[in-house]
């Protein structure tokens, strides 16, 4: 794709994106009879199946039908949902039901933006896992179809509803690591990454991560969680974005790159750095903001401060707001205590409470659709082996 093609189809999603952002700030009334929420889950697989689990321990979010086109992760999601839904192979027979008020979509990458529309046009609100939708002409026409909706539509970025998360982003704001400089994300993991498979003609179906017809790899589904922390905490999408990656160490067939390296280009001059390794998983995931004050580094769960320089002299003996020494994690720096929930089962209260408050979620089709474009940069940055340039000239 040449770059004033990108250009023209980025233009597209982003104008869609503003459309959307309007929507959401006008939204209608939720239409529901009762504080009771009705949710059709569309994908019972691994990650749609475990947050059926999580939704059984949320007052007013009743998990009722679900639907699977391998019987057996069918037969689990109903299981999980202690064996009351109804089970379905056709989400569409799925989204004929009327009293089901909302869809939890969690299918192949491939499949979010048809499916996420068809939600829409029955009348459902949508939580739509990562990413929000695949290439430049899904994304566009989901984002279209968000501006016709007067649903709640959420995005499966979990982080972005965790308490932890959002503390951290208001210090930053607020000035606790000073200028941001740089930000470093990593997200290693030391396995092939493949699903067992109880039949070799199921391959696809199940590890279709690892083909890119149905996939984005790595980055739509590990680098897709970083990269919509960092435009939030930057407050901006990126001008432009560089990447390399390869299929050097699992030689199985696979399509997708079983180590991506980026680097989003934002700006106000940051440089955002994205790594996923299939073959080392030291330090896991994580990610580090660096500032001229100091560095905050986040993993799933935890945060700490390591202050810099002189910065570091001034709160090294005494915390300020305490008065008590402060306590120092060997090698990690201060912690940072927030009382949080899971961030998965956060995002879903956070999904149930837009409902009921008939209020936009903060990862919403607006944020979702952002980083599901910088994720097609990406792809495109390493599969075409070229710098991906975002439109300057439309506003998101």
């Amino acid at each position: 794709m040449k770059r004033r093609e990108f250009v023209l189809k980025t233009g597209m999603a982003t104008a869609a994106i503003g459309a959307a952002s309007s929507v959401n700030a006008a939204l209608n009334y939720n239409g529901l009879n009762d504080t009771s929420i009705n949710i059709g889950v569309i994908g019972t697989g691994d990650r749609g199946g475990g947050l059926i689990s999580v939704m059984n321990n949320i007052p007013e979010l009743n998990v009722v039908a679900c639907c699977d086109v391998l019987p057996f992760r069918l037969e689990k999601g109903i299981a999980n949902s202690g064996g009351t839904a109804k089970g379905y192979k056709d989400y569409r027979k799925l989204l004929e039901q009327k009293n089901i008020d909302a869809i939890l979509l969690a299918t192949p990458f491939n499949t979010h933006s048809e499916i996420g529309i068809d939600i829409l046009d029955a009348n459902k609100h949508l939580y739509a896992e990562k990413t929000l939708a695949k290439g430049y002409k899904g994304i566009t026409a989901l984002l279209q179809k968000a501006t016709e909706s007067n649903k709640i539509i959420q995005t499966g970025h979990q982080y972005h509803s965790s308490r932890l998360y959002t503390h951290v982003v208001d210090l930053i704001r607020e000035g606790k690591v000073g200028k941001i400089t740089a930000i470093e994300c990593q997200w290693n993991r030391n396995g092939n990454w493949r699903r067992p498979l109880p039949d070799p003609s199921l391959e696809k179906a199940i590890n279709w991560r690892m083909y890119r017809e149905f996939s984005g790899g790595l980055v739509a589904e590990l680098c897709s969680h970083q990269i919509d922390f960092t435009n939030w905490v930057l407050e901006a999408t990126p001008d432009k974005v560089m990447g390399i990656g390869g299929i050097d160490y699992w030689k199985d067939g696979r399509e997708t790159f079983d180590n991506v390296h980026l680097i989003y280009s934002y700006p106000n001059g940051v440089k955002a750095t994205f790594t996923c390794l299939t073959s080392n998983s030291k330090d896991d995931y994580q990610i580090k903001v660096m500032g001229d004050k100091g560095t905050i580094i986040l993993d799933y769960i935890k945060a700490w401060f390591y202050p810099e320089g002189d910065y570091k002299k001034e709160i090294a003996e005494v915390d300020g707001v305490s008065g008590a020494t402060v306590r120092w994690d060997e090698g990690k720096g201060i912690p940072l205590n927030v009382e949080h929930a899971d961030p998965s089962k956060q995002a879903l209260i956070d999904f149930k409470d837009s409902i009921l408050n008939n209020t936009s979620p903060v990862s919403n089709i607006v944020t979702g659709g952002r980083t599901a474009l910088c994720v097609q940069m990406g792809l495109d940055a390493m599969y075409e082996d070229k710098i991906v340039y975002w439109n300057k000239n439309i506003k998101t």
